[in-house]
This record gives structure tokens, sequence and C-alpha cells, in this order.
């Protein structure tokens, strides 16, 4: 199946991926696009207008993105809650690798059943950044997350029910150990040669062919940050040190940068001239 044609399952993930890439490379639009240009595009993806402004509704619902007026023009820009996942998840998505400093990030919580729906609400943000559960009301993470966990703990309405510390293992199980334990690695190993099977033929003939037009190199550059963005959630830059040395997750943020870059210009090209108003 070529990229064109493969269908877009959750439009509203699939828009933000749009908003946060285009945000992370400041690109003219500074995260505020007008719903027409929205639409064209999205369009080579196979989205409809309709199912277009349903997800922008849904996003603007959530809080992700905000409306605008400019003249008789809708236009949709990103929120400040929007901006700080974008700000979270950047880094890992197209950052260098940061060595870890030894220290695990915990956080534990203590939230009585009648609020479990923002216990929940919780649970999902911490994951989404990154953290995994120790037991059931313990989460660590090895990496600096702590603000974005404050927040999460915020906006959910449970932060006088958190705690925060920065601890180091002194346990009987190694780091190897409980990275093991909490984080599924061999599923994520999975997920990570997927995706190297999936891009680097795609990476290959554009290097020694360069026969993208802007448009496909466009829908390349989508698919390719919304495919590896996944990885945000479940690799959140784990520690090198306590991984195997043949860590597929190498391999794929080189290949990731090397066919980011290559399409980067072309991509531009298309995005900018679709947005022109």
């Amino acid at each position: 199946m070529s990229q064109a044609t493969r269908p877009v399952t959750r439009p509203n993930s699939f828009i933000f991926t749009l908003y946060g890439d285009f945000v992370h490379s400041q690109s003219p639009s500074d995260g505020v696009l007008w719903v027409g240009a929205l639409v064209r595009l999205m369009a080579p993806f196979g989205l409809s207008e309709q199912a277009v402004r349903q997800a922008i509704s849904r996003m603007t619902r959530q809080r992700w993105l905000a409306p605008q007026k400019l003249g008789n023009r809708a236009f949709y820009a990103v929120t400040a809650r929007g901006r700080r996942r974008i700000e979270e998840l950047s880094p890992r998505i197209y950052g260098p690798q940061i060595e870890w400093d030894g220290k695990w990030r915990m956080l534990t919580y203590s939230v009585r059943e009648a609020n479990r729906e923002r216990r929940d609400g919780l649970r999902k943000d911490l994951t989404v950044l990154g953290w995994a559960p120790l037991s059931a009301s313990t989460w660590i993470s090895p990496s600096d997350a702590l603000a974005g966990a404050r927040e999460a703990a915020e906006s959910n309405g449970v932060l006088g029910d958190i705690d925060l510390f920065v601890s180091k293992n002194e346990g009987f199980h190694s780091d190897r150990e409980l990275l093991e334990r909490c984080w599924n690695l061999p599923k994520i190993a999975e997920a990570y040669r997927g995706f190297i099977t999936r891009y680097a033929p795609h990476l290959e003939r554009e290097r020694t062919q360069n026969c993208l037009s802007d448009e496909e190199a466009f829908i390349e550059r989508l698919w390719l940050v919304h495919d590896y963005r996944k990885f945000a959630y479940l690799d959140l830059g784990l520690p090198t040190a306590l991984l195997p040395s043949d860590w597929p997750g190498i391999q794929a943020a080189a290949l990731f940068r090397e066919y980011y870059e290559a399409i980067g210009a072309k991509s531009m090209r298309f995005f900018e001239a679709a947005s022109h108003t």
C-alpha cells in the first residue's frame, strides 16, 4: 500500500501531527492555519472537508486548538496546552538522544475513588509523557519529566494528591531489570523494526532517484512523522546504557532524521503553496 492510499483512521491525531511538525519546524504559519488550508492539506490523505471540520471541532472542544477570526475567514491556532504537548514531544521525535543521568523520576499519588475519572486522566497523560507504572500508584521515568507530570496533575485537578521525587535505585533489582519490568522492550523493539522495514526502501529510493514530487514529499513527511511520533509514547528516550547493544531504536532514529531531511524542502514548498490564503 502506498502512502497516498493509506487510510487516516484518527483524523484529529493526524491533524495534530501536522500542527506539531510545522510548529516545530517554525513554518511561516506559526501554528495558525486557515480552515480552507487545512482542508487542502488533508485532501491528499483522502479526508473530506466534512471530516476535517469535524476533527477540528473535536480538537477545539479538547482545548488543543482555538478558533480565530480574520475578516470573514476562520483560522485555528494551537492553544497553550497544545504547544506544551508539542514542546514535550518534539525532543523525543527530532532531538538527539540525551544520556541518562542515572536517576529515576518518581510520582506517587493518592486519589480518592470518587475522583477516579481524574485519576484515570492522570494515568493517561503520564503514559503520553513516557512514564510507566512501578506499582498501582507509583510511576517512574528515567528522563527529566517532572514539569510535564506536574502539569498533567494540575490539568486533571489532582495536583494536591501527588508527590514527586528524584531518586536513585538502591534496591535488589538493577536499573536494567527495572526498565524491563516497567517497559515492554520486545514490543517496542518490534515496532522499531516495523518502522525500519517500511521506511528504509522509501529513503533509498529518494536518495538514489530523487523522484518524489512536492505533494508526494509532503504526504511522505506527514506519515513519517506520524508513524515515528508513536515512539514518543512507547520509548521516551530509554537510556541506551540499559538497552541491548543491537537496539533497533538507534537505527530507526537515524533513518527518520535522514529521510526527514531529504524530503524537507519539497514538502515545505507544498505546505506553503497549499497554505497560501
